[in-house]
């Protein structure tokens, strides 16, 4: 039994020896010997198999060694439309002036303006980018009409951005083009944020800015009719596609009608609008402020892979033909309304509106083109108060012989009040065939007008909306001379039809108008409310006082051309009233004959 025992031990242990010397395989040759520059530990016994390094994720990458920030500079852009301040801090707009009938800042450091270009990462705060400058200045004028401007900037990722500002001498379309590398070794993912900023409550240190301020937060969706608006205090939070987001701005301190934007457009399907609103909190001083901007997502870089876009950005006055020139729908950042109900609501409540567009638009062009030949805009708009008198004459002459039919009748409708006053039904149907009767319609009065008032409203919204009318002086005579301080030099009054006239002389004359003009107009209806309607000049003329000259202007013209209208329709029924017995004592002799 242990003999048998015995030889099973040796023959499994001769077997085991032959499976390992056939079948084993051969030893792994000896590592090879350690330097300095690349350590290495080697095993005493083999490992377990280790799964392969995974890469690092491409979010959020290893910062390679700190990019040192190029020192801090600017580059002038002198044009004559405009004069740009470009810093290398952000690579963006630190001061934009604008040359439009006078010198406007867009820019106020610290408060107005832009942002710079911001790196976005996940779980990371946003980074300013610094850039180096291609050049410190560039002059723009009509031996050089097109000018560029290089900005290079790295962050600590690797991440570079590269930009080329365009600028033009005939055009405040400033073109913006982008290019993002990855130099990183592994591939990487983040966000380009470009933005203007502006605060909603401005400190009191600074209400002496004399530039335009933002008052909206004007955004144009895709394929949308018109342009959302909303004011700063209560702008909403947004970011996804659209044409183009900007700040509608109006002159200090009114600001009620933006004519200055600020509008930024993508041109690149990976670029979306922000609107931000922020609030101040525990830990912040600083004011509520609203941020409008563009967002560039490149999507997923490899190691030295890339990404290239453009962007627009408009920074001038709200004009319409250099807005449409544009193109991307920008002219529909004027707000123009519509008649009799907001142009909104026609897609929202399906309320029968008239876009003002469809006047408005026609009536600038032909304002602009009379001031094309008088260079005038306070003449301009006598011009155009006038043609449009001269166009609608048919319709007011017939107004006004419908309410002087009317008045003739007053002393029968009056006796019918006294008789029928216990009784509306049967002083409603005596009142009618007495209409009937004599062949005057009530209505003939209010129609004609009913037709005008869309004209006159386009004509107050073309002037309100007008950016042309920014420092238009009305009268002046030359250059008169520096010792006579009241006339103010080249201006005698209204310097400026875009503000209020400081001396009220225009609005109290647009009263007096007002006034004339409802004296000579036919008194129709109730003699109380006629009375009462003698108190309408005093509560215009208080009104007008803060308004535009130009506006007052158009009104006090409209007014004075009404009363010669009236004047001329009473002349001409005191002729005819005249020449009635002339005719009759003509008639007598001959019936006598007869």
């Amino acid at each position: 039994m242990e003999k048998r025992v015995l030889l099973a031990i040796l023959l499994s242990t001769a077997l085991l020896v032959l499976y390992t010397y056939i079948f084993a395989p051969p030893p792994e040759p000896p590592p090879p010997a350690r330097t300095a520059e690349a350590p290495r530990a080697a095993p005493e016994v083999a490992p377990a198999p280790v799964p392969a390094p995974r890469p690092a994720p491409p979010v959020a990458p290893a910062p390679r060694a700190a990019v040192l920030d190029p020192p801090d500079r600017t580059a002038r852009v002198n044009g004559p439309l405009y004069g740009g301040l470009i810093t290398s801090r952000g690579g963006d707009v630190a001061g934009w002036d604008l040359h439009y009938r006078g010198e406007k800042p867009m820019a106020l450091q610290g408060l107005l303006g832009a942002e710079g270009v911001k790196v976005l990462r996940p779980e990371a705060p946003p980074r300013v980018i610094a850039f180096q400058l291609s050049a410190e200045s560039l002059q723009l004028d009509h031996a050089r009409p097109v000018g560029e401007l290089r900005l290079v900037g790295e962050d600590d990722f690797g991440l570079r951005v590269t930009q080329i500002f365009r600028f033009r001498a005939d055009s405040y379309l400033v073109e913006r083009e982008f290019r993002v590398e990855n130099r990183h070794v592994v591939p990487q993912v983040a966000e380009i944020e470009v933005g203007w900023a502006t605060p909603v409550d401005w400190p009191k240190e600074r209400e002496a800015f004399p530039g335009p301020r933002p008052i909206h937060v004007v955004r144009l969706a895709p394929g949308a009719s018109w342009a959302s608006r909303e004011a700063l205090g209560s702008a909403e939070p947004f970011l996804g596609p659209a044409r183009w987001v900007a700040f509608e701005s109006g002159v200090a301190p009114t600001g009620q009608n933006g004519v200055y934007v600020t509008a930024l457009i993508p041109r690149s399907p990976q670029m979306r609008v922000v609107v931000e609103a922020r609030g101040p909190n525990a830990q912040e001083a600083t004011p509520r402020s609203v941020r409008v901007g563009v967002r560039i997502s490149p999507g997923e870089l490899a190691p030295g892979g890339d990404w290239r876009g453009s962007l627009l950005a408009y920074l001038g006055p709200m004009e319409y033909d250099r807005l449409a020139a544009v193109g991307f729908g920008l002219e529909k950042a004027i707000y123009f309304g519509g008649f009799p109900f907001p142009e909104s609501w026609a897609g929202r409540y399906g309320a029968p509106t008239i876009p003002m567009q469809w006047i408005v638009v026609p009536i600038l062009w032909l304002m602009n083109s009379v001031y094309g030949f008088i260079r005038n805009y306070g003449i301009a708009i006598i011009v155009l108060t006038f043609v449009t008198k001269v166009l609608f004459y048919p319709l007011t002459l017939k107004s006004m012989k419908s309410m002087k039919a009317m008045q003739a009748l007053a002393p029968q409708i009056n006796a019918l009040r006294a008789k029928y006053k216990n009784d509306n039904q049967r002083l409603q149907r005596e009142t009618m065939e007495l209409y009937r009767q004599n062949k005057v319609n009530p209505m003939g009065g209010c129609l004609p007008i009913l037709v005008q008032i869309p004209i006159f409203y386009a004509l107050y919204v073309a002037l309100s909306v007008s950016a042309e009318l920014q420092n238009a002086p009305f009268i002046r005579f030359g250059v008169l001379p520096e010792w006579v301080p009241w006339l103010g030099g080249q201006c005698v009054w209204i310097c400026d039809l875009a503000v209020y006239d400081p001396t009220y002389i225009l609005p109290i004359l647009m009263g007096a108008s007002m006034f004339i003009q409802q004296k000579m107009a036919p008194m129709v209806g109730d003699p109380r409310q006629a009375k009462l309607m003698m108190f309408m000049p005093i509560l215009f003329t208080f009104m007008f006082l803060g308004f535009p000259s130009g506006l007052v202007l158009y009104w006090l013209i409209n007014n004075v051309l009404t009363i010669a209208q009236q004047y001329l329709v009473d002349r001409h029924a005191r002729l005819a009233s005249a020449a009635e017995p002339k005719a009759a004592r003509k008639a007598e002799p001959k019936e006598r004959k007869a």
